[in-house]
């Protein structure tokens, strides 16, 4: 399963084990708790908070940066030419919030950052957290991911 990992910021220092655990977590959350193709693709980019908050703006028409976006190929009519692959979608996270929010909930960057991760990647399956069952739901997903590589609560 492809997971491309693109790091389109300079504020926070990306690490081959920050790479590996995005990597895995993404595995996690298609392959075991979603069942999904194993040939599936998804990109992942680490950006700062000025970037997220311009993709915010452009595409939710909300001013301000947020910690994650996510970005859903398979909505809608089957891209041509794919040749057979399944191209998910793309997952920005902003690593200078997930810095931030770290802090702010007391737990490691690491654990905050496969998060993210984890939260993205369900939404580009169409999970969502419009209603409290879906956010239950969603949570209990994005939970099971970080258990399963020892980030949970």
């Amino acid at each position: 399963m492809p997971v491309l990992v693109s790091n389109l910021q300079e504020k926070i220092r990306t690490t081959d084990e920050l790479v590996r655990l995005v990597e895995k977590v993404v595995l996690v959350v298609l392959e075991s708790a979603e069942g999904i193709d194993s040939g599936a693709e998804v990109s992942l980019v680490f950006v700062d908070n000025d970037y997220i908050h311009q993709l915010n703006l452009e595409y939710r028409g909300i001013d301000a940066p947020t910690d994650v976006l996510s970005f859903a190929l398979e909505e809608g009519e089957p891209m041509p030419d794919a040749d057979g692959e399944t191209i998910l979608g793309d997952v920005v996270v902003s690593l200078e919030r997930a810095g931030e929010q770290a802090g702010e909930y007391g737990h490691s960057f690491l654990r905050e950052v496969a998060y993210l991760t984890a939260h993205g990647v369900l939404h580009l399956l169409g999970y969502g957290h419009d209603t409290e069952e879906e956010r239950r739901i969603m949570r209990q997903k994005e939970e099971a991911a970080l258990a399963a590589l020892d980030l949970g609560r």
